[in-house]
């Protein structure tokens, strides 16, 4: 599940362990009695601080260690600044990343390729979550009930297994503004209808990339209602093939700026004016070509007998199969 991802995430953060956390390390500069003491008038007749034991290390120092990338304590290339900050913050105020505390410091979480198969409801203790990346899993479905409410700039689920959007849209985050499906088993016409914006009133940015989209005409007629809807990435459905796809598109969808990340210029859109007011010209077929161009390896055929030759004749046969 994902919350078992999470508590692996959080262990491979080591925000409790040098040299994060509280310990032998550090421990004077959250000494309840010790600060104490530096604040009592007369404590330090210099006027200066007292010096750190020579058995701690000084923030700027463990700082380092965090940062440098030759460090043992250095986080892996694949974490995000959010990781990074979250070290720092265990560095520098330890006691906010104890307990139940560490959840009201998440906004952004990446797992990716994990193996998660589930998001349960453990995500609901992320009460700030605003960005949430759980690509490359094995994630079937999602119940959007186990979805933190606050999810407002990103959902994605890149490279997954999901079919079917029915629990997803139950009760989607309303302030989503990215969703993520690309590489996944999604399809036309049965996912169509969850696209919209009774579901996704503030999406921005949709990426449906290499899934099954075949309606190209039904699947605009619901992303029509994405009023906010800038970004959109169908590139990889079989629909993408469909002679006249793009200009269909940029003409069905004004407001759109981006298409397959490319962006939608004024010219292309005079070019494909009016088009999407003739849906005769949309055929939902697509012709592909195949051209060998050399074979190696077999006896070349233009080789002749001849005339009257008694010599035997022998006669190859070959196959060549395509898959798509």
């Amino acid at each position: 599940s994902v919350s078992v991802a999470f508590r692996e995430h959080l262990r491979r953060l080591g925000l409790q362990d040098f040299p994060c956390g509280l310990g032998s390390w550090n421990k004077s500069r959250f000494d309840a009695h010790r600060s104490h003491r530096r604040g009592r008038p007369g404590a330090d007749q210099a006027g200066q601080e007292e010096t750190m034991p020579l058995d701690e290390e000084t923030p700027e120092a463990l700082m380092e260690l965090l940062r440098d990338q030759h460090s043992p304590w250095a986080l892996p290339p694949d974490c995000s600044p959010h990781d990074q900050h979250l070290q720092e913050t265990a560095v520098l105020a330890p006691k906010l990343v104890r307990g139940s505390n560490i959840f009201q410091l998440f906004r952004s979480l990446r797992i990716i390729d994990k193996g998660v198969e589930e998001v349960d409801e453990g995500l609901l203790q992320l009460h700030q979550l605003e960005e949430l990346i759980l690509s490359t899993n094995k994630i079937s479905r999602i119940n959007s009930a186990n979805l933190p409410r606050t999810l407002k700039q990103v959902l994605e689920l890149c490279c997954n297994a999901l079919a079917d959007l029915q629990d997803l849209c139950a009760s989607p985050p309303p302030e989503l503004q990215h969703l993520g499906l690309g590489y996944n088993r999604l399809c036309s016409p049965s996912q169509d209808k969850y696209l919209t914006a009774t579901f996704w009133p503030n999406l921005v940015s949709l990426d449906l990339s290499f899934n099954n989209f075949t309606d190209l005409m039904g699947l605009v007629s619901q992303l029509s209602s994405l009023q906010k809807l800038r970004i959109l990435v169908l590139q990889g459905n079989p629909l993408a093939l469909i002679p006249t796809y793009r200009g269909f598109l940029v003409d069905s969808l004004p407001k759109l700026s981006i298409l397959d990340d490319i962006c939608i210029g004024p010219d292309e859109r005079h070019q494909f004016h009016g088009l999407a007011r003739q849906p005769e010209l949309i055929r939902n077929e697509a012709r592909v070509v195949v051209s060998i161009g050399e074979i190696k390896g077999v006896p070349d055929p233009s080789v002749q007998l001849e005339v009257g030759s008694k010599a035997p004749v022998i006669t190859y046969s070959y196959c060549v199969a395509y898959e798509f």
